[in-house]
C-alpha cells in the first residue's frame, strides 16, 4: 500500500530543499516573503525577480532571479506550483549533490 503525502507538504519540502543553496540573508528574506499574510509583497517581489531574470544580460541582474521569482509566485498559483515542484525534482534527480546544503 502506497501512502500519498499531502501535495502542500511535498511542495514545502521541495522549496526548502531548493532554498538551502541560497545565501543566508537571501534565504531569510525569502522565508519572510513566504508567510501567507505577505501575499502582496510576495507577488510584487516575484514579478520583479522574474523581470530581473529576463534582463540577465545587464551587469547586476542574473539568471538566478528567474527561478527564484517562479518559486515565490508558485506560492499563490497552484498550476505553477506543480511545475516548480517537477522542476525541483528534475534538478534533484539530474544533479543529486547540487541541492545538498552548501554549509
Amino acid at each position: 500500500m502506497c501512502i500519498v503525502s499531502d501535495p502542500k507538504d511535498e511542495h514545502e519540502r521541495l522549496v526548502k530543499l531548493a532554498l538551502t543553496r541560497m545565501p543566508g540573508r537571501l534565504r531569510r528574506a525569502i522565508d519572510w516573503l513566504r508567510v501567507p499574510s505577505r501575499r502582496p509583497a510576495r507577488i510584487l517581489a516575484s514579478f520583479l525577480l522574474i523581470v530581473g531574470g529576463l534582463l540577465s544580460f545587464l551587469p547586476i541582474l542574473g539568471v538566478w532571479m528567474l527561478p527564484l521569482g517562479l518559486i515565490l509566485l508558485a506560492e499563490d498559483v497552484a498550476l505553477l506550483r506543480r511545475g516548480v515542484d517537477r522542476l525541483i525534482i528534475r534538478i534533484a534527480n539530474r544533479y543529486p549533490g547540487w541541492l545538498a546544503p552548501s554549509e
